[in-house]
């Protein structure tokens, strides 16, 4: 064949096979028989191993997945992925809908309603019709760049197919959620079970277990798909001014979008539809959690705007979780990597939203002792969010006096050690902890804090691998990861050489994580990725971080005197500075990628001032507002303390603006804000779609 006979031939295969996948994975009306898309598919993976020139990013040969990646890269999303404020309560949505109402005066509105699909959110950008990248919600500014996995969704269009004689944007970005069909899930833990592997809890685990892989092969064996819903960035001529209309041009490119979609005029309809969505959703292929309530017109949702986490245009209406009786035939100790110990339900196993469940948190010993909770009891149960197992309450009417209480323990069930009873961070509990650092449950525990993903992100490091290490005496702190080499780690139970390689370039890979990461994952008491990300934005290193007096670490973002009274006591433990001077001779990464230099603090009136906003304002965005204090050197947080100088405080101001007033700190309304400001014509900007 010459080679422009190949160009013609593999133009008309990848078109043909582009239009029988959207026919099969996206309209469900196939017209070839398997034997026959089989013959096309084989003859294109001929003709593109003869001629490898012809192997494009968007060629149907790319649903098999390509080489294993070394590790995924952060990707800045060019709109920053918000999500949804979200409610169980009827009222709580007409108080929504007529919140929205408000500033809109006597305007007809149109909602929208859809299923809120139970998957991992993405967003997908194409350039010129061609799919280009793909990537993880991440912290909402930044994310995962998982475009070789989604490339092998079988579903996902890897180019755009407008309508005859209509454009193909320029730029498009959209926003949906990737997930696992249920049959798909069920067919998924049968093959893992007769493969002796652990099966997963539910479809979205799944999914997510999927997409974090870095051999795309792997992903492409799983049958995930994606729906689209939501729109980022555009450059478009044609660009939709409704939500139907969005639906309706996804569409019309070959995207697959929610299977049903309802409109609604008033809050009745609006109740209706969400009551109509839950009568039906079951039926669905996939999982559902709620209903996602949205203003049609774009133009108005520009009007509305946003917080600075979700849309005040749109919200999740949650279905509340489904519910089983069990009996509880006892309760166990876990205890965790800081030491709390935290009692578990061991329940008569029964079937509850899509898996089987035999144990479920019981929280902490108050919980017990309010709930009444016995050994032998009936109770409720229901999964938090459809994930999480808890027990609700105790069935009292099926009681015959056979239960009995449990005594919590006053030692640690792993080593023995005398148990402290402390108060929770909040102060509205108490938790029972083991002191005793070198507890095996809190080594393991610290272990698998540190090589998680949201931590250091050491791929292999999760709890099997842990249990094994420890058990081996290979490893029993953190710093002990680094020495390790692959022979030893290939010797443990079901590991392999390729196993324990994998593991180790993982261990590798890590030394060179941002500082938050390191932070977040020593696991210091009451600090999360937040705090760990506000600390690497105010002090350049680990260094400056380790010499900072407490009143000097309150000085950062949301840390308060609890968080730096820990920070403070736990970098002055000769345990802790002696675990620190080992990853630093390890080589690990002390510097942080998110500080930046002090800049010369603009003049103006809220020169070094910091604002807190609350409530609706009259006029203004919040985010407008934030705008003008920070051009004016002022500096906007999220929560009330004393080193507050104004709240800003608008119509449904709630508890920041009640704690304001007890600090006496002072309070500005928009007129009082914008006289101090030097009041100047807002300018309104474009919200993003937010993602469910």
């Amino acid at each position: 064949m010459t080679p422009a006979a190949a160009l013609q031939r593999h133009a008309d295969l990848a078109d043909l096979i582009r239009r029988h996948d959207h026919a099969y994975y996206i309209e469900a009306r196939p017209v070839l028989s398997d034997v026959e898309y089989d013959r096309l598919y084989r003859e294109l993976l001929n003709l593109e191993s003869a001629h490898p020139d012809l192997r494009t990013d968007d060629s149907p040969s790319q649903r098999v997945g390509g080489a294993p990646l070394p590790g995924f890269q952060q990707v800045l999303h060019a709109v920053p992925m918000m999500s949804l404020d979200n409610t169980y309560s009827a009222e709580e949505v007409r108080a929504f809908l007529l919140r929205a109402q408000k500033p809109l005066g006597e305007t007809p509105l149109t909602w929208t309603i859809e299923p809120k699909i139970d998957g991992i959110a993405i967003s997908l950008r194409f350039e010129h019709g061609r799919f280009v990248l793909g990537a993880t919600r991440g912290d909402g500014t930044h994310g995962d760049d998982i475009t070789a996995n989604l490339r092998t969704l079988r579903n996902l269009p890897l180019r755009l197919t407008p309508p005859t004689g209509k454009e193909t944007p320029e730029l498009l970005e959209v926003r949906g959620e990737v997930y696992m069909p249920l049959a798909a899930f069920r067919k998924l833990n049968e093959e893992r079970v007769s493969a002796g592997e652990e099966t997963f809890a539910n479809p979205r685990n799944a999914t997510a277990g999927s997409l974090k892989q870095l051999d795309p092969k792997g992903v492409a064996r799983r049958p995930l798909h994606v729906v689209v819903y939501g729109l980022g960035e555009v450059r478009a001529s044609d660009a939709p001014r409704s939500q139907q209309e969005l639906i309706a041009w996804f569409r019309s490119l070959g995207l697959p979008t929610p299977e049903r979609l309802w409109t609604a005029a008033n809050p009745e309809e609006v109740l209706a539809a969400i009551a109509e969505l839950d009568a039906v959703r079951r039926g669905f292929a996939y999982e559902t959690d709620g209903a996602v309530v949205k203003l049609d017109a774009i133009a108005l949702r520009e009007r509305l705007g946003s917080t600075s986490k979700a849309p005040r245009w749109a919200m999740a209406y949650k279905y509340a979780p489904e519910q089983a009786e069990t009996v509880l035939r006892g309760i166990t100790i876990q205890v965790g990597r800081t030491g709390a110990l935290t009692p578990v339900a061991e329940l008569e196993p029964v079937f509850l939203s899509g898996s089987t469940v035999s144990r479920a948190t019981l929280h902490n010993e108050d919980e017990l002792r309010r709930k009444d909770i016995r050994v032998g009891d009936r109770v409720v149960i229901e999964k938090a969010g459809e994930v999480i197992p808890a027990v609700v309450r105790v069935v009292l009417e099926r009681r015959n006096g056979s239960e009995t209480q449990f005594e919590f323990p006053r030692a640690c069930p792993e080593c023995s050690t005398p148990a402290s009873r402390e108060k929770t961070a909040d102060g509205e509990g108490v938790v029972w902890r083991c002191p005793n650092p070198d507890c095996p449950a809190q080594i393991r525990g610290r272990l698998e804090h540190w090589c998680a993903r949201g931590a250091m992100d050491i791929e292999g490091g999760g709890e099997v691998m842990v249990q094994q290490l420890v058990k081996a005496d290979l490893v029993r702190d953190i710093a002990d990861l680094y020495p390790l080499k692959a022979e030893p780690v290939a010797a443990l139970d079901r590991m392999g050489e390729k196993s324990a390689a994998n593991f180790i370039a993982g261990i590798e890979a890590s030394r060179t994580r941002d500082l938050w990461r390191l932070l977040f994952g020593v696991g210091i008491l009451h600090v999360g990725v937040g705090t760990a990300k506000a600390l690497a934005r105010h002090f350049p290193t680990l260094d400056a971080i380790m010499a900072a007096t407490a009143e000097e670490l309150t000085q950062s973002e949301d840390v308060g005197d609890v968080i730096a009274t820990s920070l403070h006591g736990w970098f002055r433990d000769e345990r802790n500075l002696l675990r620190i001077e080992r990853l630093r001779a390890a080589g690990l990464n002390f510097s942080s990628s998110l500080y930046r230099l002090p800049t010369d603090t603009p003049a103006g009136p809220f020169a070094g001032k910091i604002f807190v906003l609350t409530g609706t304002l009259p006029t203004l965005k919040r985010e407008e507002a934030a705008a003008r204090i920070e051009a004016m050197g002022g500096k906007v947080s999220s929560s009330v303390s004393k080193k507050t100088d104004f709240v800003l405080a608008g119509e449904e101001a709630g508890s920041k603006l009640e704690k304001a007033r007890a600090l006496g700190l002072r309070i500005l309304d928009e007129a009082a804000f914008l006289e101090l400001a030097g009041a100047a014509a807002p300018t309104p900007t474009v919200p993003a779609t937010p993602d469910p």
